[in-house]
């Protein structure tokens, strides 16, 4: 059955999907400010900034209109950076109602208050949310790529309710309930990218990715875990998945402003070249004041402070991957056999009616 569903975002990812939807057989609001690609999509189905050689499906109708966009939806799809869903929600919570369904598609962690994308769509009345997330490339999605995602929800209704929207015969939705670990494995991933990045721009070698990747899934599951994640989220699309996709690949703008890191530029130098929001650079201040505030819980993530002292303390690059090689010795799988929350004994936890 055809659903009117609103996408906020003009970007690659949000342009994607609401392609895919579209081309599902929904009615499509396609919500972004730039007047100009307002036009060009409404009348030659092109975004021609992000995708111009890709017709987009005459279902998707752009608007520069929150309001008009939100009030009759029956789905909204948050398709923009976390640091921006705040201000949205705030311009939207008097148009929506608790109807309404909120598909999330952020990666990050809002700086200053360690929230996740879905806890600041509940703040602001959104009460229904599933996380969208894994190894997706808008790219490669856009051009019908085979690819597998996670839809995120401890609402078992809610989490098949958007399976069914988004599954086509090249893109295959699995359903999780533990929303949690899938929105902290995808923030973590982007910081875990950009060290790839760096590492690449240094001219360094596959020896030390496949190190960086491994022991950055450690750290993205041991921070999920302690916040309420699932240990075998982590292994799976959203976690180990993501992970591999957005540190070897040149469509991950993390892992491009990570190169651009490498070779000698700043943040803001980097993030100019880039020229798109990196999650990555947000989510790494973001993690390295929670760990400052909550020093007792003795969580380490090494590979996220060296990563926040080149970026925010202009560490040279190098010198951070020296500090990581010459850390203490460690058994590396201290956390699996002497922390508690790594039980996968209960793997059915999704709740029902």
């Amino acid at each position: 059955m055809s659903k009117n569903i609103t996408v906020i975002g003009g970007g690659s990812w949000g342009t994607a999907q609401a392609n895919v939807l579209a081309e599902n057989g929904h009615c499509i609001k396609l919500y972004l400010r730039d007047k100009d690609l307002i036009h060009k999509i409404n009348t030659e189905h092109i975004n021609d900034k992000y995708f111009p050689n890709i017709k987009l499906d005459k279902n998707i109708t752009a608007v520069n209109d929150l309001t008009y966009a939100v009030v009759d939806a029956e789905i909204i799809v948050m398709a923009i950076p976390t640091q921006s869903t705040r201000s949205v929600m705030e311009n939207i919570k008097a148009s929506i109602n608790d109807n309404q369904l909120f598909i999330s598609t952020a990666k990050g962690i809002e700086k200053g208050s360690f929230l996740r994308n879905s806890e600041i769509i509940n703040l602001y009345g959104g009460k229904k949310v599933v996380v969208l997330s894994g190894p997706t490339h808008a790219e490669e999605i856009i051009n019908n790529i085979p690819s597998a995602i996670v839809a995120a929800s401890p609402d078992k209704n809610l989490a098949e309710t958007v399976q069914d929207l988004f599954m086509t015969s090249n893109l295959r939705v699995y359903t999780n309930p533990d929303i949690v670990g899938v929105e902290l494995a995808g923030a973590v991933k982007n910081v875990i990218a950009v060290a790839s990045g760096i590492t690449d721009g240094l001219g360094l070698g596959d020896n030390t990715k496949a190190a960086l990747m491994t022991r950055g899934l450690m750290e993205m599951s041991k921070l999920g875990i302690q916040q309420g994640g699932r240990p075998l989220t982590f292994a799976g699309l959203a976690g180990m998945g993501d992970l591999v996709v957005t540190c070897t690949s040149m469509h991950s703008r993390n892992r491009r402003f990570g190169i651009k890191i490498g070779e000698g530029l700043n943040l803001n130098e980097a993030a100019k070249e880039v020229k798109q929001v990196v999650e990555g650079a947000k989510t790494t201040a973001a993690i390295k004041n929670w760990l400052k505030l909550n020093e007792n819980n003795n969580l380490e993530m090494p590979i996220t402070e060296q990563i926040y002292e080149v970026l925010y303390n202009d560490k040279p690059a190098l010198e951070a991957v020296e500090k990581l090689m010459l850390r203490g010795p460690k058994h590396e799988m201290e956390e699996v056999v002497t922390n508690p929350l790594w039980d996968i004994s209960t793997l059915n936890y999704f709740k029902e009616d």
